[in-house]
């Protein structure tokens, strides 16, 4: 009995020992002091360089290509012919028709000649007239459908880019044929809707591109459209370009849009803050915080009131520590 409560009594003091350790020892913490520099409310968003002038050329039916001008990177004029699509079929059905044309003709100049010799009525006159209209319009229609065979610039500019090879089949919709301006250019980008309130026309932006790794571009707003897309919920910004800028028509490029800047700010690191809390070191004893939060980035957040520049924040924020915790610093 005696042995068994002496085991006992070892075990209560052993846990108490542990505990004692464990939670009574100060927990290791890393401090660091607010510093004062440029905050920038960042709108982030992604987007491909584009021409400001240009337009896409697409087949309107289904057929194969029998033409194509080989111009890609050449200048062309409004009109100039790109391709053309096998229309063998309705040109038959329009040579056809003509000759249809060509006998109704001659029938009508026939009935109104015996009209006028009283021969026959103005009735059969004027049946043959609404047949030779008939026809007529069936030709017109016809001819303006054979011009969908016919791929044409719809503006004059230089062909950015031209797709399909002769032979192929031309689906409807299908782009074969970019034509604009290659100068000047902008970036077409999208930026979610909980962002949208702060953009607005003439801001900076800073782009960063595959292309260009070690190089900050510069862009400015131009414009924002006015609708929305509800089903991304994004709402589509164009950003104009210097005309030395490097980018090229298809790159795509990281927007950062400067929404606003504050100079001077008193600073600390992003991961010090959960929600409007931090806690700073007060000698030995961690002191937990509520401050008012200004510009809060990816790396650093603005602190309006509650922090000085003497006060020594504890970042990241620690998990599990308590108001009033013992700390031990491992920096300051």
């Amino acid at each position: 009995m005696k042995l068994s409560r002496v085991l006992l009594l070892l075990a209560l003091l052993l846990a108490a020992g542990a505990a004692f350790w464990r939670f009574g020892r100060p927990q290791e913490v890393a401090v660091v002091a607010p510093r004062r520099g440029e905050a920038a409310e960042i709108v982030y968003a992604t987007g491909t360089v584009e021409p400001r002038t240009w337009a896409k050329v697409t087949p309107l039916l289904r057929e194969r290509i029998v033409e194509l001008c080989n111009c890609e990177g050449e200048a062309v004029e409004k009109g100039a012919v790109l391709a053309r699509l096998d229309s063998r079929q309705p040109e038959a059905t329009l040579a056809e028709l003509r000759a249809r044309l060509k006998l109704n003709s001659s029938d009508y100049d026939r009935i109104a000649a015996l009209v006028e010799r009283r021969v026959a009525s103005e009735q059969a006159l004027d049946r043959a007239r609404s047949e030779l209209g008939q026809i007529q319009a069936l030709i017109a229609g016809q001819e303006t459908r054979l011009e969908s065979y016919v791929l044409r610039a719809p503006m004059s500019g230089v062909v950015l880019r031209q797709d399909g090879e002769v032979g192929e089949v031309a689906e409807p919709g299908t782009v074969l044929f970019w034509v604009g301006e290659p100068k000047p250019l902008q970036v077409e980008a999208e930026v979610n809707e909980e962002d949208i309130p702060l953009v607005a026309v003439g801001q900076r932006a800073v782009l960063k591109a595959d292309a260009f790794p070690d190089r900050i571009l510069e862009a400015k707003v131009d414009s924002i459209t006015p609708k929305g897309d509800p089903v991304a919920k994004t709402y589509r910004i164009h950003l104009a370009l210097p005309d030395d800028t490097p980018l090229r028509i298809g790159m795509t490029v990281e927007v950062n849009v400067i929404a606003r800047v504050a100079p001077d700010a008193l600073l600390i690191p992003a991961n010090a803050l959960r929600g409007r809390s931090l806690f700073v070191a007060e000698g030995g004893t961690a002191r937990r915080r509520d401050v008012t939060v200004g510009i809060r980035g990816t790396g650093s957040a603005q602190i309006l009131e509650g922090l000085g520049e003497a006060d020594r924040v504890i970042a990241p924020f620690p998990d599990g520590l308590t108001d009033g915790a013992t700390i031990a610093q491992k920096g300051g």
